[in-house]
């Protein structure tokens, strides 16, 4: 093994489908590999022709990885200023329609080669191990550490059935994540003992409660943001107009996205934000409704296809307003406030990073909406100093992560394994390996359930996705999936 960290970031989703799991974990990668000091790459999904027609927007399509990726770094490259040196691999996967999400086909552990296997992060660690079936992560990688970006049981509450299904998912959840996702630390006691523990970041206290996780915000916003903050900040101070326009709202257009408690306010105090202008912005199947809805009421508004948020069309608005309390770091809250614009937003979990920001202004009733929207709108922003322009930068953010992940120690300090006899250890390490033999015979329920194509597809898997099929190994260049019988024995 290299002396050098090896960090291989593996995501759920990726463009071009402009999702927070698709971006964020990208320019995870672009910075954490800035300095050269580590070798990362990202593993991102493909799928098949099919999928990437349901999935992908403007009927965006790929007929190779290759191609694939020369879009993904296209893309990046246009929007941070140095040319970013991680490598991208690709893992085969399946588009869910039910649960409207690509899920891992196979072992996608087997995309990071065994001599290079040191770091792994998991972006939505949860959702990557569902149905997890193959190498046990724990055991092929040094250390895992999973990012929770999604509040996975605010949205299950508001389906059928919602609180017998968020009730069972909270569980699925804690299991997975505790018995695929460790931290190596040392102790003061024995410093060549690896000692395994959950690692989970939880962005922030929206998610749900794992055990022995941390609660960091370890994204930051894209630069081009940040750009346009300090092109208003400079208009401001040279007593020019920075902003021209009003109040607006961006986001994937569902209901649960923000835009019900959104529309709910609007018609239930209308009469008290006579003149107040509200542009809202976003595709999704609940488009039509929420047209529908706006039209309703009395106030001027107007909904629009959705954008990439860094148009030029939203420089101009002075005021963001986003009610959603089922985000977990809202993204667009973020890029808003780089930008130099107030936010309008709940007081909530998911929003308490931002509370920082004296641009941000959080309320708890809709008498303080209203409040807040009209002082928002007969104010000027408060100029966006350097060093929260820096707390909202990937920069800031990946320093973030190092810190809260525990990354910044060196390889040849980190503390090993020293096979010892059980009688030789003290007290407090034979109740760990007590502890290590519980979760080993916890990964072997988890990866015979996983195995059988009964109960994965009782519990919502795409149908045939333990083994990649013909196509997706003829994509990849795979050798063809064969039938294996179940190994249940950990592999090591």
């Amino acid at each position: 093994m290299s002396t050098r960290r090896h960090l291989a970031v593996f995501t759920t989703a990726s463009l071009p489908w402009m999702t927070g799991t698709a971006i964020n974990p990208l320019f995870r990668a672009a910075y954490l590999a800035k300095d050269g000091d580590r070798e990362v790459t990202l593993v991102i999904p493909w799928l098949s022709l099919r999928d990437q027609e349901l999935v992908y927007p403007n009927k965006i399509v790929f007929g190779s990885p290759l191609e694939h990726e020369a879009y993904v770094r296209r893309w990046i490259e246009e929007r941070i200023s140095f040319r970013p040196s991680f490598s991208i691999k690709f893992y085969p996967a399946k588009f869910s329609k039910e649960l409207r999400s690509i899920l891992p086909v196979g072992d996608i552990t087997e995309c990071i080669p065994d001599e290079v296997a040191d770091v792994a992060v998991l972006e939505e660690p949860e959702h990557l191990n569902w149905y997890h079936h193959g190498r046990k992560w724990k055991n092929k990688f040094r250390r895992v550490i999973g990012v929770v970006h999604t509040n996975y049981i605010a949205y299950v509450k508001r389906e059928k059935n919602g609180q017998a299904i968020a009730c069972f998912m909270k569980y699925m959840n804690t299991w997975v994540t505790r018995i695929y996702c460790h931290k190596v630390t040392s102790t003061p006691y024995m410093t060549t003992v690896k000692i395994p523990r959950i690692m989970i970041i939880r962005l922030s206290g929206a998610t749900q409660d794992l055990p022995r996780s941390v609660v960091c915000n370890v994204h930051g916003v894209n630069p081009k943001f940040l750009e346009v903050g300090k092109l208003k900040l400079k208009q401001l101070r040279n007593g020019e107009i920075a902003f021209t326009k009003g109040a607006y709202y961006i986001g994937k257009m569902v209901w649960s996205k923000g835009y019900r408690e959104l529309l709910d306010l609007l018609s239930k105090y209308q009469s008290k934000l006579v003149g107040l202008e509200v542009d809202l912005y976003g595709s999704g199947e609940d488009s039509d409704e929420v047209r529908k809805s706006a039209e309703l009421l009395s106030l001027a508004m107007k909904v629009h296809p959705g954008r990439d948020h860094a148009d030029p069309l939203f420089h101009d608005y002075k005021v963001f307003i986003n009610p959603s309390t089922t985000d977990v770091v809202c993204t667009t809250t973020a890029e808003a406030l780089a930008m130099g614009k107030i936010v309008i937003c709940a007081n909530h979990p998911s929003n308490e990073f931002f509370k920082q920001f004296p641009n941000c202004r959080t309320y708890d009733s809709g008498e303080e909406f209203v409040q807040l929207t009209l002082d928002a709108l007969a104010e000027q922003p408060a100029p966006l100093t350097d060093m929260q322009s820096h707390d909202l930068s990937w920069e800031a953010a990946t320093e973030r992560f190092m810190e809260a992940a525990e990354l910044n120690l060196p390889i040849s300090a980190e503390p090993r394994i020293h096979q010892t006899s059980k009688a030789s250890l003290p007290a407090f390490m034979r109740t760990r390996k007590l502890k290590q033999s519980l979760e080993d015979a916890s990964v072997y329920l988890h990866q015979a359930l996983s195995g059988l194509e009964v109960t994965r597809r009782a519990f919502g898997a795409v149908p045939k996705t333990l083994q990649p099929d013909e196509q997706l190994c003829n994509d990849l260049g795979l050798a063809p999936a064969k039938k294996k019988r179940l190994k249940l024995k950990l592999m090591t």
